[in-house]
């Protein structure tokens, strides 16, 4: 359906003029818009940004893409109307990043902003091991691409950058996840003789061998280390045994109570709302899109009567403003979930902490409660958005 929408707009454009001195930029405009709409909808995940200039009756086109096809179908677009162009668009990743187009976080939990600056709204985290594509570099910042495909900047010093040889190497390498909330990788077999680096829940390091109370580790910087073994589990081992139950989610929910909100967050150093339900579904072993207005995208609508009655235990809460005549409907925060006669829910609001739905208990959110959206389920259910990290391995090309 998509690209049959596509071909019908192409189609009602060619009633326009077809020479390049007639050609009126805003019209070039409205059909990149177009593209972008049906094809990278969302500029978190796809970039699309596509400028036009009238250059000696010839159109120049420049600003920079992450989809060759969305491209590729503007070109052809304009093919067609007998448009003479010079494409300068820059296909990311391109030549200012080279051969090293992936990158491997090397701190325990990585700041990944808004924009090429430290001082930029913080974007999202990145955990100790975490694989990322990288798309392009300005200064000492890196734009680079999460497992969730969320796109945005990190400094230099939070990544090693890798070829897509040694990223394989990476990603199929034997590796140790780390499962409790905080702790330490130390210099040798002892926790008296230094510290390596620190490490937070879910963080991920190259196995190299073991002894009855430690796994010696290499970090992606090839650094050399040791991890008490009954704070970690072979990450092969941990995607066989971890079970996205009901029962679990709540189990990683409520490991998680108390810990301080931050905007941007994704760890157990701060979390922002949907940080915490993203946190808690990876430890459950599903990479889930990034923000609450894009979680609500994926899974399965339950509650649609929005009395609560038919939601179970693990369910996405949704909160934000309703859509009215005039607006669109706008999510703003998120939550799992708890159930039981109580009607409780937990989420990142100040800190992560338990409220409810019911009126006669103490901790009921009268706020939540009346600007309550709607629920999505995730558990069972099939969606490319909710990645299970049993069927893939690091990042595809």
């Amino acid at each position: 359906m998509k690209f049959l929408n596509i071909i019908v707009f192409f189609s009602l454009l060619l009633v326009f003029s077809c020479k390049n001195d007639a050609v009126n930029l805003s019209e070039l405009t409205e059909i990149s818009d177009e593209i972008k709409k049906e094809m990278a909808p969302d500029n978190r995940i796809e970039l699309f940004d596509i400028d036009f200039k009238n250059n000696n009756k010839m159109i120049v086109l420049s600003g920079k893409t992450t989809s060759k096809m969305a491209l590729q179908m503007l070109i052809d677009s304009l093919k067609k109307r007998n448009i003479y162009i010079e494409n300068k668009v820059r296909v990311l990743p391109d030549t200012a990043v080279g051969s090293q187009q992936f990158a491997v976080a090397k701190n325990s939990v990585i700041n990944i902003r808004s924009d090429a600056k430290h001082s930029a709204e913080l974007g999202t985290q990145a955990l100790l091991g975490m694989s990322l594509k990288v798309l392009d570099k300005e200064g000492d910042f890196y734009q680079i691409q999460t497992p969730d495909k969320y796109i945005s900047w990190v400094d230099k010093g939070g990544i090693v950058r890798m070829t897509k040889t040694e990223f394989d190497v990476w990603n199929t390498s034997k590796k140790v996840i780390f499962t409790e909330i905080f702790g330490f990788i130390y210099k040798e077999k002892s926790v008296e003789n230094g510290i390596v680096s620190d490490i937070s829940l879910g963080g991920i390091l190259q196995y190299l061998d073991e002894d009855t109370n430690f796994y010696q580790v290499k970090m992606p910087d090839n650094t050399v280390g040791f991890l008490k073994k009954n704070e970690g589990i072979l990450y092969e081992n941990w995607l066989q045994t971890v079970i996205p139950s009901e029962e679990n989610i709540e189990l990683f929910a409520k490991k998680m109570e108390g810990f301080p909100y931050l905007w941007g967050g994704t760890s157990a150093k701060g979390m922002d709302c949907s940080g915490f339900t993203k946190m808690v579904y990876l430890m459950n072993g599903f990479v889930i899109p990034r923000d609450a207005s894009q979680q609500i995208n994926a899974g399965k609508t339950v509650d649609e009567n929005s009395t609560f009655s038919d939601l179970q235990k693990g369910d996405l809460l949704f909160f934000g403003k309703k859509a009215t005549e005039n607006y669109k409907q706008k999510v703003t925060h998120v939550g799992i979930w708890l159930g039981n006669d109580k009607q409780e829910f937990i989420h990142a609001s100040g800190n992560v902490h338990i409220s409810s739905m019911e009126s006669t208990q103490p901790h009921f959110d009268e706020l939540n409660k009346n600007r309550y959206l709607g629920s999505r389920r995730y558990l069972g259910e099939k969606d490319a958005q909710i990645v299970d990290l049993k069927t893939t391995i690091g990042l595809k090309e």
